[in-house]
Protein backbone atom coordinates (compact mmCIF):
# COMPACT_ATOMS: atom_id res chain seq x y z
CA UNK A 1 0.00 0.00 0.00
CA UNK A 2 1.38 3.37 -1.02
CA UNK A 3 0.56 6.80 0.34
CA UNK A 4 -0.18 8.86 -2.76
CA UNK A 5 -1.16 12.18 -1.14
CA UNK A 6 -0.90 13.92 2.22
CA UNK A 7 -2.71 17.20 2.87
CA UNK A 8 -2.01 19.16 6.04
CA UNK A 9 -4.13 21.88 7.60
CA UNK A 10 -2.19 23.86 10.21
CA UNK A 11 -3.86 24.67 13.52
CA UNK A 12 -1.00 26.36 15.32
CA UNK A 13 -1.91 28.49 18.29
CA UNK A 14 0.46 29.56 21.04
CA UNK A 15 0.55 26.98 23.84
CA UNK A 16 -1.68 24.40 22.12
CA UNK A 17 -0.56 20.80 21.62
CA UNK A 18 -2.67 20.16 18.49
CA UNK A 19 -0.54 21.45 15.61
CA UNK A 20 -2.42 20.28 12.51
CA UNK A 21 -4.87 17.86 10.90
CA UNK A 22 -3.84 15.61 8.03
CA UNK A 23 -5.76 13.87 5.27
CA UNK A 24 -4.00 10.87 3.72
CA UNK A 25 -4.86 9.19 0.42
CA UNK A 26 -3.78 5.58 -0.15
CA UNK A 27 -3.22 4.20 -3.68
CA UNK A 28 -5.34 7.04 -5.12
CA UNK A 29 -8.32 5.02 -3.85
CA UNK A 30 -8.91 5.43 -0.11
CA UNK A 31 -8.86 8.52 2.14
CA UNK A 32 -8.46 8.87 5.90
CA UNK A 33 -9.28 12.30 7.36
CA UNK A 34 -8.82 13.94 10.76
CA UNK A 35 -5.43 12.46 11.57
CA UNK A 36 -4.02 14.73 14.29
CA UNK A 37 -0.46 15.99 14.51
CA UNK A 38 0.24 16.61 18.19
CA UNK A 39 3.19 18.05 20.07
CA UNK A 40 4.10 15.45 22.69
CA UNK A 41 6.40 15.96 25.67
CA UNK A 42 9.49 15.22 23.55
CA UNK A 43 8.47 15.20 19.88
CA UNK A 44 5.63 15.45 17.39
CA UNK A 45 3.47 12.37 16.93
CA UNK A 46 0.46 11.30 14.88
CA UNK A 47 -2.89 10.37 16.47
CA UNK A 48 -5.36 8.47 14.36
CA UNK A 49 -9.01 9.59 14.06
CA UNK A 50 -11.05 8.40 17.03
CA UNK A 51 -14.51 8.68 18.54
CA UNK A 52 -15.73 8.70 22.10
CA UNK A 53 -17.21 5.44 23.31
CA UNK A 54 -20.91 5.41 24.22
CA UNK A 55 -22.95 3.70 26.91
CA UNK A 56 -26.70 3.39 27.34
CA UNK A 57 -28.63 5.46 29.90
CA UNK A 58 -30.20 3.13 32.49
CA UNK A 59 -33.41 5.23 32.56
CA UNK A 60 -34.21 6.14 28.94
CA UNK A 61 -31.89 3.83 26.98
CA UNK A 62 -30.34 6.61 24.83
CA UNK A 63 -26.61 6.59 24.02
CA UNK A 64 -24.44 8.79 26.23
CA UNK A 65 -20.67 9.35 26.15
CA UNK A 66 -18.79 7.05 28.52
CA UNK A 67 -17.37 9.79 30.76
CA UNK A 68 -20.69 11.70 31.11
CA UNK A 69 -22.07 12.18 34.62
CA UNK A 70 -25.66 12.77 33.44
CA UNK A 71 -27.76 11.64 30.48
CA UNK A 72 -28.06 14.39 27.86
CA UNK A 73 -31.57 13.17 26.99
CA UNK A 74 -33.40 12.63 30.32
CA UNK A 75 -30.97 14.09 32.88
CA UNK A 76 -30.58 10.88 34.87
CA UNK A 77 -27.32 10.47 36.75
CA UNK A 78 -25.06 7.97 35.00
CA UNK A 79 -23.41 5.22 37.04
CA UNK A 80 -19.76 5.91 37.95
CA UNK A 81 -17.09 4.13 35.87
CA UNK A 82 -16.38 0.59 37.04
CA UNK A 83 -12.64 1.29 37.20
CA UNK A 84 -11.83 4.76 38.60
CA UNK A 85 -8.43 4.65 36.92
CA UNK A 86 -9.97 4.61 33.40
CA UNK A 87 -7.70 6.41 30.97
CA UNK A 88 -8.38 8.19 27.67
CA UNK A 89 -7.66 5.05 25.67
CA UNK A 90 -10.64 3.26 27.20
CA UNK A 91 -12.88 6.28 26.50
CA UNK A 92 -11.74 6.78 22.87
CA UNK A 93 -11.69 4.19 20.10
CA UNK A 94 -9.63 4.56 16.91
CA UNK A 95 -11.71 4.57 13.73
CA UNK A 96 -8.74 3.57 11.59
CA UNK A 97 -5.20 2.63 12.55
CA UNK A 98 -2.09 0.82 11.30
CA UNK A 99 -1.86 -2.86 12.19
CA UNK A 100 1.93 -3.13 12.44
CA UNK A 101 4.81 -0.93 13.59
CA UNK A 102 6.45 -0.85 10.14
CA UNK A 103 3.39 0.74 8.52
CA UNK A 104 2.83 3.04 11.53
CA UNK A 105 6.40 4.38 11.12
CA UNK A 106 5.92 4.81 7.35
CA UNK A 107 2.62 6.65 7.83
CA UNK A 108 3.94 8.89 10.60
CA UNK A 109 7.09 9.84 8.66
CA UNK A 110 5.06 10.78 5.55
CA UNK A 111 2.61 12.87 7.58
CA UNK A 112 5.30 14.63 9.64
CA UNK A 113 7.34 15.36 6.48
CA UNK A 114 4.27 16.95 4.86
CA UNK A 115 3.64 18.91 8.08
CA UNK A 116 7.21 20.28 8.09
CA UNK A 117 6.93 21.19 4.38
CA UNK A 118 3.64 23.02 4.98
CA UNK A 119 4.97 24.77 8.08
CA UNK A 120 8.12 25.91 6.26
CA UNK A 121 6.29 27.11 3.13
CA UNK A 122 5.91 30.86 2.82
CA UNK A 123 2.52 32.52 3.43
CA UNK A 124 2.62 33.77 -0.20
CA UNK A 125 2.74 30.18 -1.48
CA UNK A 126 -0.23 29.24 0.72
CA UNK A 127 -2.25 32.20 -0.58
CA UNK A 128 -1.46 31.23 -4.18
CA UNK A 129 -2.55 27.63 -3.49
CA UNK A 130 -5.83 28.83 -1.92
CA UNK A 131 -6.57 31.09 -4.91
CA UNK A 132 -5.84 28.24 -7.34
CA UNK A 133 -8.12 25.85 -5.40
CA UNK A 134 -10.93 28.42 -5.39
CA UNK A 135 -10.53 28.99 -9.12
CA UNK A 136 -10.73 25.24 -9.79
CA UNK A 137 -13.83 24.74 -7.66
CA UNK A 138 -15.84 27.67 -9.05
CA UNK A 139 -17.30 27.33 -12.54
CA UNK A 140 -16.08 29.83 -15.09
CA UNK A 141 -18.67 32.34 -16.37
CA UNK A 142 -18.70 33.83 -19.81
CA UNK A 143 -18.66 37.60 -19.71
CA UNK A 144 -21.75 37.59 -21.93
CA UNK A 145 -23.72 35.44 -19.44
CA UNK A 146 -25.40 37.21 -16.52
Amino acid sequence: MEITEVRVSLREHEGKRLKAYATVTFDNSFVVRNIKIIQGNNDLFVAMPARKMKQFCPRCGKKVEVDSRYCSNCGAQMPPPKDPSEDRQSIHQDLAHPINQEFRDYLQSKILDAYQDKKNSSPEEENNEAVQEQGESQPQKDIGQQ
